[in-house]
């Protein structure tokens, strides 16, 4: 049985998780809305386009929301804070950028942050720029894929543009360009001398892209969030590791 969207084996194991209730109680204080963000969420149910408003370090950012799976992202991202950063962090690297909601997100915290952007699908590209008006002079964006080796792959991609990955098996499918993560990091490192942080959310390549970060460019990057479930710490030697939920989080030791 499924209820929103999801099914109630799902739902029974969110009761007994803290995220989730940090996520709620977030809502409140985040959204100008929140009644009208609880219901999307919970129900999956509304008009889209939506302008959804957050109150933020830098006063109320507003971007358009195109389903309920982006109201979904908005709520993991400035709610139960998957990808937690602070006013402190100046360089923000961040791997499948989607329609920007994460791109928002960091940008929001503080006026010193900037961010490198890396998204292959087109349409989501068109609808990232037009979220991020407010901070063109803060973000580079490359339209490319980014995993182990340069090249051209294929990029799989279901309808809402939420799910997509290098050869991941969806209905669409494109062929992009794709860069060299290790490469991108070093070279955003001898430009900045640190990453502050990292978050990885590129379908299929996530541990092929961690696993090819060797130490010495590890110990440059603070903070590393990846949407992925690893059963060992591939970063032992230079990061912590935990667990939230579905995301990997690597603190610099």
């Amino acid at each position: 049985m499924l209820v929103g969207g999801r099914d109630l084996t799902t739902i029974a194991k969110a009761v007994t998780e803290r995220r989730h209730y940090t996520a709620l109680r977030n809502m409140i204080g985040v959204y100008t809305a929140p009644v009208q963000m609880f219901g999307r969420y919970l129900s999956t149910r509304g008009n889209y386009p939506y302008t959804a408003q957050v109150r933020t370090p830098l006063g109320i950012v507003d971007f358009t929301l195109y389903s309920s799976d982006d109201v979904r992202t908005a709520n993991e991202i400035f709610c139960r804070l998957d990808y937690k950063a602070d006013a402190e962090d100046r360089v923000v690297v961040d791997f499948g950028s989607n329609i920007g909601i994460s791109a928002s997100y960091f940008l929001s915290r503080g006026p010193g942050i900037y961010a490198y952007l890396y998204e292959p699908l087109p349409s989501n590209v068109v609808r990232l720029r037009s979220n991020l008006t407010r901070f063109v002079d803060r973000y580079t964006l490359e339209q490319v894929a980014v995993g182990p080796k340069d090249g051209e792959v294929q990029f799989g991609w279901e309808e809402t543009g939420r799910y997509g990955g290098v050869d991941a098996d969806w209905e669409n499918s494109i062929t992009v360009t794709c860069r060299n993560s290790r490469r991108l990091l070093e070279d955003i490192v001898a430009s900045h001398g640190v990453i502050d942080i990292l978050k990885v959310d590129i379908e299929t390549l996530e541990e092929a892209v961690i696993a090819d970060i060797p130490p010495a460019l590890a110990r440059k990057i603070r903070k590393i969030y990846v949407e992925y479930r690893f059963a060992d710490n591939p970063l032992a030697a230079t990061h912590t590791h935990r667990q939230y939920g579905g995301v990997a989080q690597f603190f610099l030791r």
